[in-house]
């Protein structure tokens, strides 16, 4: 316990401080990406299939004049693939000048979280998600899992 009394400017400070996140889940697990990566988020929308893609390309979009790249996050996660009867969620991230849709099953809330919350990923977390981790918020019931978007939109993962 703190002996330092809250007030407005300490208040802000903590604010300040804060990295948000947007947070979404697969398969019951809450993950989260820096909500500064994020462009868009979108309801189902159709993908067109890409001929000889690795499973994990769930085909292109045209979102707004733009052709993007969707993923399904599943399935680079090693996770097994959506029941056909549940429809995802989209999160648009850009890398490298490129815009790519983060198929997930659904979107949550954004999360303001401090710093000092965060922990790097321990021994224990499910080997899946330890490659694409930068690190995990332990909340009040449930772990978010930090994703970087660099590493799961690696080609060199995908391909493999």
């Amino acid at each position: 316990m703190s002996n330092v009394a809250k007030t407005p400017e300490t208040e802000a400070s903590a604010a300040e401080r804060a990295t948000e996140y947007v947070t979404f889940s697969i398969a019951g697990q809450m993950f989260g990406i820096h909500v500064l990566q994020v462009q868009d988020v979108l309801g189902q929308m159709k993908t067109t299939r890409v001929p000889l893609a690795p499973p994990e390309i769930a085909g292109s979009l045209n979102l707004r004049g733009r052709i993007v790249t969707a993923i399904d996050v599943r399935l680079r996660l090693g996770l097994p693939p959506i029941d056909n009867g549940n429809s995802s969620m989209a999160i648009v991230v850009e890398h490298d000048h490129e815009l790519y849709s983060l198929l997930v099953d659904q979107v949550g809330e954004v999360l303001a979280l401090q710093p000092d919350g965060f922990e790097r990923n321990p021994p224990t977390l499910d080997p899946r998600f330890r490659d694409y981790s930068d690190g995990i918020y332990r909340l009040d019931k449930q772990l978010l899992v930090v994703l970087s978007v660099e590493r799961l939109l690696d080609y060199g993962r995908v391909a493999a």
